[in-house]
């Protein structure tokens, strides 16, 4: 499990069915699975039966917080949910998606030297941060990037997925990112009052609702609520980027109808989300991607209640696992399932319309509150980079390596050779 998540719950799946336990350091946990599982998230009993509270508790704590929204279910959730739709919306970016073309050249176009070799992952991190930054907070902030980057490696690492043990809080470097996260936050907070607003919708709702309805956005939750954009998007959307440009790398056919897509798309000047519609390889190119590179293997939950799944008892109170990205990897579903394929998607085949086959954002009343703000983040910034940039895998033969700390995703080893400017 620890090496490979994903073929782990498929492999248990195939084995036991959609219902098993695991023991993993000699605790006992129930996993749920497959397109089942998936659909059941989506319902009233999986709802009422599940919640993520305990899951999330460790960084509320953490940060002296009251809640934070991914830890929140029912009610509450849908308070912390509304508050924050706007902000992580597709409109939130709609109109930006020149400045997301601008920073992924301030990052990437213009770093990235012609016959140099450049580490994927690490690069895209600080893209993302950049972009976040940017978009979703109002200001790019670099003198922070790393103290982002570390704080949300640690907080991912240790009190969200728990692979890492909490003595690791103590060490200095997280210690000194910790606080400078929450100071980068107490300066976004000055400079919403002192200019009566921000350029981004985020945080003129939560700071807003703070205001109106602090009990709803309490003063203790800030920190939490207006990073949250880094610590829901740094790794995962960073992740799949990296994880894009190896598939696509790797497949020849599939860079040349991306390449084609991207000339034309930035051939007519400034763009619009509209014309992101009209570049269908680049988007089966990214959803294959998350289909077989998916960055939510699994989600965690509690029992709420006792309750029945496919014929076995969950006990009220026992760890479960979803394993929601199980049917990603079945033939049933998505025939030579590992072959990269950027067509499945596209009427007639339209595989992902399956019920429960498709689930690169989780499901249920937890999925991903920003997956079309982050699907027009991936599609702006890949077509970017294969407009811009010839690039080819180092060695040509690389086999991707993943790691799965603090969440699945190439490891950092991977890098591309960078051949030349295209335009």
């Amino acid at each position: 499990m620890a090496k490979d998540p994903a073929q782990f719950f498929v492999d248990c799946y195939r084995q036991y069915g959609p219902v098993f336990r695991v023991r993993i350091l000699n605790r006992e946990y129930a996993v749920i699975a497959g397109a089942e599982a998936a659909s059941f998230l989506g319902t009233q009993e999986g709802r009422e039966s599940l919640r993520s509270k305990e899951f999330w508790q460790g960084l509320v704590d953490e940060f002296g917080a009251t809640r934070t929204i991914t830890g929140e279910d029912g009610a509450a959730h849908k308070q912390l949910r509304d508050i924050m739709r706007r902000g992580y919306s597709r409109e939130a970016v709609a109109d930006r998606l020149d400045e997301l073309a601008a920073i992924t050249d301030r990052n990437v176009v213009k770093t990235w030297r012609p016959g140099s070799t450049v580490p994927v992952v690490q690069s895209m991190q600080y893209l993302v941060t950049d972009q976040l930054g940017e978009l979703l907070t109002g200001a790019s902030r670099p003198e922070y990037v790393g103290d982002i980057r570390i704080a949300t490696r640690y907080i991912l690492n240790v009190l969200v997925t728990r692979q890492r043990p909490r003595i690791m809080l103590r060490d200095p470097r997280y210690t000194r990112a910790k606080a400078r996260v929450a100071e980068l936050s107490h300066m976004m907070i000055a400079d919403y009052r002192e200019q009566s607003g921000s350029p981004a919708i985020l945080v003129n709702d939560i700071m807003r609702a703070h205001r109106d309805n602090p009990a709803a956005m309490p003063a203790d939750d800030l920190v939490l609520s207006l990073t949250g954009p880094y610590v829901a998007g740094l790794d995962t959307v960073a992740n799949t980027l990296a994880s894009f440009v190896y598939a696509v790398l790797k497949n020849p056919e599939v860079q040349a109808r991306v390449r084609e897509e991207a000339d034309e798309l930035f051939a007519r000047g400034d763009i619009t989300a509209a014309d992101l519609r009209g570049i269908p390889a680049i988007r089966g190119a990214l959803m294959e991607t998350m289909r077989l590179y998916p960055i939510a293997v699994a989600q965690m939950r509690t029992a709420t209640r006792d309750f029945g799944f496919a014929g076995h008892l969950i006990a009220e109170g026992e760890t479960v696992y979803i394993g929601t990205s199980v049917p990603h990897f079945l033939d049933e579903y998505y025939p030579d399932a590992k072959k990269f394929d950027i067509d499945r998607f596209e009427k007639p085949r339209a595989e992902h319309l399956q019920v429960g086959a498709y689930s690169p954002y989780g499901r249920g009343q937890h999925v991903c509150l920003g997956k079309t703000l982050a699907d027009i983040q991936m599609l702006v910034t890949i077509a970017r980079i294969f407009h811009k940039l010839d690039l080819s895998l180092d060695p040509p033969d690389y086999t991707l390596v993943r790691k799965t700390a603090p969440v699945p995703g190439p490891a950092l080893s991977f890098r591309v050779r960078v051949n030349g400017y295209r335009n």
